[in-house]
């Protein structure tokens, strides 16, 4: 079961709209994974339950890692109503992501 209907967005860019509102990101990557988790607990058939996402934001600035997710999962609040089941999170503030891809090529 999808939540999607003909002309509407799917849930991935239901997504990337409710995170680019509130937290302005410089970066946001949203991947769905639901078909890496086909038959587990959460998985739905049509898939739009599990999600990797990247988060570059200033929002993260003296933000510590629980209230990153925090900020993340508020505004996601209505997907999660609708059947979004889980999140692997990457947040990080621009310098952190500029530090990291120096350091090692990441994402």
């Amino acid at each position: 079961m999808t939540t999607s209907r003909p002309n509407q967005p799917g849930r991935a860019e239901r997504m990337r709209a409710l995170i680019s509102s509130a937290l302005a990101p410089v970066l946001l990557e949203v991947q769905d994974e639901s078909s890496l988790h086909a038959g587990h607990a959460g998985a739905a058939p049509g898939g739009e339950t599990h999600y990797s996402v990247l988060v570059v934001s200033d929002r993260f600035d003296g933000q510590g890692r629980v209230a990153r997710h925090r900020l993340v999962n508020a505004a996601l609040a209505p997907e999660f109503a609708l059947g979004l089941h889980a999140l692997a999170l990457t947040l990080r503030t621009p310098g952190e992501h500029a530090a990291l891809n120096s350091l090692a090529g990441g994402r």
